[in-house]
């Protein structure tokens, strides 16, 4: 149905209507901020060996793969003008649902419990995300395209920015020393094992956001209605077909989408494979690359820091050597998150500075090239940081892995939206993300294995792996165009 979304001609908007359509992706962002940088801590608090991260983020891919391609199939034959039009309706939804878990989330008694919490993390998030993508896309002509992605990616980095500082700066006022933690077993169980009290500031500051940076975008950027004729066309649909039909509908779409891709899509995914796994890699293992190259722990500590914590919960004897030990190891594990919202706080602060600053940059050298640079970049990023021993000088590298995030984040959407068709948009959107999550799948259920098996249990190794696999990205890059406009819809 080629005319459901059909649009009236779209105008240049101004700088302040592309601003107020993005602010939700601060809040969105300040969620996956908090994913990115604090969930995997949150799982070893709880007792998770480093080895069983990944299949532990489980929830992201499968629910990416499965909610954004239906959300965004759904959302392209969707107008509710009463709950704000087509895209609207539905990130606000996601919203809601995320602040709840965000508010829920350092709660968490047990392992097992946040595990379940992020998978009902993912689901709101998947379903804010990618009808948010398809109405920056709705809204936009081509000419304004890549500055509404660069926008968006300015959001991108401001939500995870302040995301990974507050947890540097809460840890910092708020943290407790080994000294002042009790001596006890008992005590200590609850020192070492729960989640720090400063964690819960962060989640509660990124539930607010989420709600109040979406509401500001829903009420301040309206959506542009169908025409008469697409309007139509939705109703008689809507009347001619069955409840079960309506739900095999997105599915249907999506695989005839899949098999009508433009090329350009298909030779993005072979880059996205390498890009996200790598990505992935690096937010499971960058806070146990961290507690091995900066602050000196071993796998064999975290083993006897495990057995400490188990004589204690199965109520056995624990010296006061070994309780002093497990209360330095939490001490340590909480400044190596702190670190690491450091670190991630940066490139996202960088990626906030730069990201309009690549849209000349993208229109003078070709979006393809400054895409291959900033894989690039991140490589370089990755194959560095475990060389470096200064808390500080790990900054430098962050820089590099701003700049490339800021254009991963913006250029290949911009891209895309230049070669799919109009009326598409949101279900293309979703394949786009299933193109990011199917190699995180993948990430998951293999790189356990891969990790304990050929890379010496070590996460240094994790992150140097990321880094080749970036490099990898940038080459298959290259085979991409230089640039994409409208007229190049290529199907195959």
């Amino acid at each position: 149905m080629n005319k459901v979304l059909s649009m009236l001609k779209k105008p240049n908007l101004s700088f302040w209507q592309i601003w107020n359509m993005n602010v939700g992706f601060f809040g969105i962002q300040f969620s996956f901020g908090l994913q990115q940088t604090a969930i995997n801590p949150i799982f070893s608090f709880l007792g998770a060996d480093h080895a069983d991260l990944p299949i532990l983020n489980l929830a992201g891919p499968v629910t990416g793969l499965l909610i954004q391609p239906i959300i965004g199939a759904i959302s392209d034959k969707t107008w509710l003008p009463k709950w704000g039009g087509r895209r609207k309706p539905f990130f606000l939804i996601g919203a809601i649902l995320g602040s709840l878990c965000l508010f829920a989330f350092p709660y968490s008694p047990e392992l097992w419990f946040a595990v379940g919490l992020l998978w009902i993390l993912d689901v709101a998030n998947n379903t804010a995300m990618e009808p948010y993508r398809a109405f920056v896309g709705d809204k936009l002509n081509d000419d304004q395209l890549t500055f509404g992605y660069q926008m968006q990616s300015l959001f991108v980095g401001a939500g995870i920015t302040i995301a990974n500082f507050s947890l540097f700066l809460f840890q910092d006022w708020f943290g407790t020393s080994a000294e002042q933690s009790a001596a006890l077993c008992s005590t200590a169980t609850e020192t070492v094992s729960n989640i720090p009290t400063w964690v819960y500031y962060s989640f509660f500051l990124g539930a607010i956001a989420s709600v109040v940076t979406i509401s500001w975008s829903v009420w301040k950027t309206p959506e542009i209605p169908p025409s008469d004729e697409a309007l139509a066309i939705l109703k008689k649909e809507k009347q001619e077909s069955t409840f079960l039909q309506r739900i095999q509908e997105p599915f249907a779409e999506i695989i005839v989408a899949i098999g009508n891709m433009p090329k350009m899509l298909k030779k993005l995914a072979a880059v996205y494979f390498f890009q996200w796994y790598a990505l992935f890699v690096y937010w499971q293992f960058i806070t146990p690359m961290l507690r091995n190259s900066i602050y000196g722990l071993t796998n064999e500590d975290n083993q006897r820091f495990e057995a400490i914590m188990e004589a204690c919960k199965s109520g056995g004897t624990v010296g006061t050597g070994d309780t002093a030990f497990a209360q330095n190891f939490q001490m340590i594990s909480e400044q190596a998150l702190a670190q690491t919202g450091l670190m991630n706080g940066t490139y996202n602060f960088v990626t906030m500075i730069v990201a309009l600053a690549l849209v000349p940059f993208a229109k003078k050298y070709g979006s393809r090239n400054v895409y291959v640079l900033s894989l690039v970049f991140t490589g370089i990023a990755l194959l560095s940081m475990p060389f470096i021993k200064n808390e500080y000088a790990l900054l430098i590298p962050m820089v590099l892995f701003g700049i490339g995030w800021a254009a991963m984040m913006g250029i290949p959407y911009a891209m895309v939206s230049k070669v799919i068709p109009e009326q598409k948009r949101g279900v293309y959107m979703g394949i786009v993300n299933m193109m990011i999550v199917i190699p995180m799948l993948i990430q998951t259920v293999t790189f356990g294995p891969i990790i304990k098996n050929l890379l010496d249990d070590n996460a240094v190794n994790a992150i140097l792996f990321g880094g080749v696999f970036f490099i990898i990205a940038a080459v298959l890059a290259l085979r991409l165009k230089k640039s994409y406009s409208s007229d190049e819809i290529n199907m195959s």
